[in-house]
């Protein structure tokens, strides 16, 4: 069973249809949206500041979300796509963007909508990566801009299949 737990006073709110891996962490002011899926290893730990997830998103395995005191959020807005040890931290990623896997992004960032940034790549603090563009690196740089049709039906396609993907687990 997952770990979901009350901190200061503040308990997790869990949307409708959404799946929690066994063993994901989520804690505190901490709000997730309908449809979503957080996997196993994932950490969400709103014990500091808020974080507040969209509809339809998905938290890949052993990813972490975070905020900073006082400092900053973590706002994901809807359909949005957090790979595989990913870390974001105090960042907004806006409508259908894709965090790849073990991509790393810093407090007050911005991911524009339909953005992808690359695996492994670190977004640094206040970066603002312009919407359906590729950035990629350490730190992370423009790369490209991608065909819209592109970036959002390869993003809506992953966001899809995890939808699809929680329906098995919840068999």
């Amino acid at each position: 069973m997952a770990l979901i737990r009350p901190l200061n006073g503040i308990a997790p709110k869990i949307g409708e249809d959404t799946f929690i891996a066994e063993t994901a962490t989520i804690i505190g002011d901490v709000e997730i949206g309908d449809n979503c899926s957080i996997w196993y290893g994932a950490v969400l730990r709103g014990d500091v500041n808020s974080i507040r997830i969209g509809n339809r998103v998905n938290i890949q395995d052993n990813a972490v979300i975070h905020t900073t005191y006082q400092k900053s959020t973590t706002i994901v807005e809807d359909d949005v796509s957090i790979a595989h040890n990913a870390v974001v931290h105090g960042a907004t990623l806006k409508t259908g963007c894709l965090i790849g896997i073990g991509a790393i992004v810093l407090d007050h960032a911005v991911i524009g909508e339909g953005a992808i940034i690359a695996a492994n790549s670190v977004v640094l603090n206040g970066t603002e990566v312009e919407p359906g563009s590729i950035y990629a690196g350490v730190p992370a740089k423009f790369v490209k801009k991608v065909d819209e049709k592109m970036a959002v039906d390869y993003n809506k396609r992953i966001a899809s299949n995890y939808l699809m993907y929680k329906k098995w687990y919840e068999e």
